[in-house]
């Protein structure tokens, strides 16, 4: 329980510093002269991405894989040895869609204690918004990347030893999002197409994901957390004034792309966990990654009779810890 509870502390530090440069806006030379102030007077803030389990990931069994044409799609796979197939955890990593690798997978999961239970892994890179070809909207680009990868992995599940039918998503920020996005949307396989991999599922057993924004409607934002800015990007809006203004133009947009407006009684089972506690309808310190998000989701997936779990400090009724706890608990269970 103590390792357990370490583990909670460490993962929630990581939360706390999660956003990317890509994030927010250019230091102005001021807030730069401000900012070395302050590192001769205070202490230094945590890494950007801390690698909260580096120590413990080992060396991919297979790396760089390519899973689609463009050249930042492939991703790293870790192979559980077991004589049976084994269930495998799909991790998606964060950076506002605009950053980010492959390689922070430990921001969001104990890759080894995954390994250690007979569960699988598989971390992949994506599109970037910004950084890529033209889709409309943005964000199409890295959430459709999401499923080709996971469509790619299950066509792989004999030569890798997967069981395909159990694979759990969980990813951090941005990832946090594609990953409810993915265990939210229908099944985006196509049972008639001539590629194989096209026909397989894009359906999750379950989700664990890490200061996730669970809706991509600005109204909502606005009302859950007062001053949120985040979000525009997606739709291709440089600030969060025009994305809310333009709203009623991208409600086709939202009701696809937004995990909250996905929510239906069908879905699997989901875990959130967040930095801090939420304070519905106030200002936040972190209103990217607030739990005022998870409280929200959650209300709607009672609704739904979608089975979510909430974790942020002093919450009460934790049963899972950690993302990894969950995953494993989920994924092994039969």
């Amino acid at each position: 329980m103590k390792n357990q509870k370490l583990r909670f502390v460490t993962l929630l530090c990581a939360i706390i510093s999660m956003a990317t440069p890509s994030e927010g806006a250019p230091p102005t030379a001021e807030k730069s002269d401000q900012a070395e102030r302050a590192k001769k007077t205070k202490k230094p803030k945590p890494a950007l991405v801390p690698e909260v389990y580096a120590a413990t990931v080992p060396k991919p069994t297979l790396s760089a894989i390519s899973y689609g044409p463009h050249a930042r799609n492939i991703l790293d796979f870790w192979k559980a040895e077991s004589a049976q197939p084994t269930p495998l955890a799909f991790i998606i990593h964060g950076g506002g869609w605009r950053g980010g690798s492959k390689e922070r997978v430990s921001v969001v999961v104990e890759v080894e204690r995954l390994l250690k239970a007979g569960i699988s892994v598989a971390a992949i890179n994506y599109r970037l918004i910004g950084k890529t070809v033209a889709e409309t909207p943005p964000v199409k680009a890295p959430l459709a990347d999401a499923a080709i990868a996971l469509q790619f992995i299950r066509s792989k599940a004999k030569e890798w030893n997967i069981e395909k039918t159990r694979i759990g998503a969980a990813g951090s920020s941005a990832g946090a999002c594609s990953s409810l996005w993915l265990a939210f949307h229908n099944d985006l396989a196509d049972p008639k197409s001539a590629n194989p991999i096209a026909r397989e599922s894009t359906r999750l057993l379950c989700a664990a994901v890490v200061g996730a924004q669970t809706t991509l409607d600005p109204q909502q934002m606005k009302d859950w957390t007062p001053n949120s800015n985040y979000g525009g990007h997606a739709f291709g809006y440089a600030t969060f004034a025009d994305f809310l203004g333009n709203r009623e133009k991208i409600l086709p947009w939202i009701a696809e792309y937004s995990p909250y407006a996905l929510v239906s009684s069908e879905d699997p089972p989901i875990y959130l966990i967040y930095g801090q506690a939420p304070a519905i309808g106030k200002e936040q310190k972190d209103p990217t990654h607030t739990s005022n998000f998870g409280v929200k989701l959650q209300e709607h997936c009672v609704t739904q009779k979608v089975p979510c779990e909430l974790v942020y400090p002093n919450a009460k009724n934790v049963i899972h810890p950690s993302t990894t706890d969950f995953l494993i608990k989920m994924l092994q269970k039969k």
